[in-house]
């Protein structure tokens, strides 16, 4: 296993909250039908960032550039995220 360290411009930092944060109110929208607050969407977004990632490469879409295929992966990886946690806790009763 190589670890390879990540040091983040100013910039890149800024990009990956604001998909984080848009990815994860999409998927609580999409899954739970209200948001987790700004904090825990970013949370939820960065999160199913890493899993949409993952499942992109499993199933061979390694290679999605730019914003909106970022945002997309980052969105299916949150509302992945968003259904397995609602399955450990039992879900949102409202």
């Amino acid at each position: 296993m190589h670890i390879v360290g990540i040091i983040l411009a100013p910039g890149d930092l800024i990009s990956w909250l604001i998909v984080g944060l848009i990815a994860g109110f999409v998927a609580s929208a999409i899954v739970r039908g209200k948001g987790f607050g700004c904090i825990g969407n970013i949370i939820v977004g960065l999160i199913g960032s890493v899993i949409g990632g993952y499942l992109a490469s499993l199933f061979g879409f390694g290679g999605v550039y730019g914003f909106w295929g970022s945002l997309l992966v980052a969105v299916v990886g949150a509302v992945v995220f968003v259904w397995v946690l609602n399955l450990l806790t039992g879900g949102s009763k409202s």
